[in-house]
């Protein structure tokens, strides 16, 4: 059973789980959540129709009917979960993962996350206890109805679609879902690279936080003179971009970029004109937004002066979702390229994302400033990204590193709700135990190259000793 983590059910298909886990997990779903409607999507991925066959079975064998979406992104089965009043829905998925992983995302009303504190680890207990699963009688099983929201979905997505005129975008789908609906929303100038939906993932995997996946994308955008590149992951929940001199930008940066849009009305689509009446009238203020833990402190340095109030919280949609909807936030990101919107039912859609970013992009342009040239005015400070460790004891290696740190000077702020997260004057670092896989993560950020080289050099050492 090693496939139930902190967010999602996902792992190795026939490994890690089978297909009478997804069984099960649809058959209890109905008495966890207490529906008798539930909404199914499934991804592309080789495995897929193998899942959301014993999926159906489960969710029809304990009574429930199915609305079957077929193919889609997961932000799709968001919408359709909380546009449509869905009590529950599954998207079959395993994101970014290699293609022979494969998992299951659960949420309940409103598209709130359903994750392993709120009712998978409850499925998985139930699993393992053997509890039985008795199909209802024939007369009260489920059927499975299909759900076409398609055209409904993409109105709602062109309310973000800017003038994309003059600006010269390469777009990289990662052989995803993304492709059911970017084309639609794009001008027809798009360049596009690994854009046919295909399971086996043959140009690169669909994890674009991995800085190899991004290479065809990074060489694309320097040899073809673009403004921009954008990189969706495999089910299109996370979106990551390049800048015109090919350079990845860090996920986390682009929350503050977002501020032009959400506090300025910068942009020409009839969202962004909404929101620039809304400022025009004095409207806009107060407004908050969210980062993980391990973003950089120039997000919320930069957005503060815009009137942004920043809020910090755990890593992962299970925990960023809610937060968003418990902090009436309008807007919120995370390191992993992940974006948060209010209008989204205070979910993550990485195309809502790369529509509201390439509006911005668009309308700087207009104005004589480059993607890169915005960026560096948001990024001051030195980063050394997540690095990775296998420890085999998490808790008392994050004990070592912090009791290092602060035995050297004392943190102007700590955070203990996802690891710990130390902020002294001139750097920081977040170390914090990984929720899907074996490793301990450690990223840190200072004010100089020497400075940083130094504390990742401190934390190194001292983690060695617990490999």
């Amino acid at each position: 059973m090693g496939a139930f983590h902190a967010y999602d059910i996902r792992g190795r298909w026939n490994v890690d789980f089978d297909r009478d886990t997804v069984y099960k997990t649809g058959y209890f779903l109905p008495e966890l959540l207490g529906c008798r409607k539930v909404a199914v999507g499934r991804d592309m991925r080789l495995s897929s129709p193998e899942l959301h066959a014993a999926l159906l079975k489960g969710l029809t064998d304990a009574g429930a009917d199915v609305y079957d979406l077929g193919l889609a992104t997961t932000p799709y089965v968001y919408y359709a979960t909380a546009a449509k009043g869905f009590s529950a829905s599954v998207q079959i998925t395993a994101s970014h993962n290699p293609k022979d992983d494969n998992g299951l995302k659960v949420s309940r009303e409103n598209a709130l996350p359903v994750g392993y504190d709120t009712g998978l680890g409850t499925i998985e207990k139930w699993i393992l206890e053997g509890r039985p699963c008795i199909p209802v009688e024939e007369a009260a099983r489920g059927k499975v109805i299909p759900l076409d929201l398609r055209d409904e979905y993409l109105a709602f997505q062109r309310r973000y679609v800017g003038d994309y005129s003059g600006l010269r975008i390469c777009a990289d789908l990662s052989n995803g879902m993304s492709a059911l609906f970017v084309k639609d929303l794009l001008p027809s100038s798009v360049e596009y690279i690994c854009d046919i939906p295909d399971g086996s993932f043959p140009n690169h995997e669909p994890n674009p936080l991995v800085l190899e996946n991004t290479a065809m994308l990074r060489e694309h955008v320097k040899s073809h003179g673009c403004d921009i590149g954008v990189i969706y992951d495999g089910d299109a929940d996370r979106v990551m971009f390049v800048d015109e001199r090919g350079e990845f930008i860090s996920p986390d940066l682009m929350i503050a970029l977002m501020g032009y849009f959400f506090m300025e009305g910068v942009g020409t689509s009839p969202a962004a004109r909404e929101r620039a009446a809304l400022k025009a009238a004095g409207k806009i203020s107060g407004v908050r937004a969210l980062q993980d833990i391990r973003s950089s402190k120039a997000v919320g340095e930069y957005l503060s002066p815009m009137g942004v109030e920043m809020n910090t919280w755990r890593v992962g949609r299970a925990y960023a979702a809610p937060r968003l909807r418990e902090i009436d936030g309008l807007f919120g990101g995370e390191l992993a390229g992940h974006y948060y919107f209010k209008d989204f039912f205070y979910s993550d859609s990485g195309i809502m994302a790369s529509l509201i970013i390439l509006d911005i992009v668009a309308e700087m342009k207009r104005r004589g400033r480059s993607l890169s040239q915005l960026i560096a005015g948001i990024s001051k400070y030195c980063n050394s990204g997540e690095i990775n460790f296998r420890v085999a004891d998490k808790p008392a290696a994050m004990k070592a590193v912090v009791e290092h740190f602060t035995s050297q000077e004392t943190p102007e702020r700590t955070m203990d709700f996802d690891g710990y997260r130390l902020e002294f004057p001139q750097w920081w670092f977040n170390i914090r135990p990984s929720n899907t896989e074996p490793y301990l993560r450690f990223i840190c950020e200072a004010s100089s190259p020497d400075l940083l080289d130094v504390k990742v050099a401190q934390a190194r050492e001292i983690i060695k000793r617990f490999e």
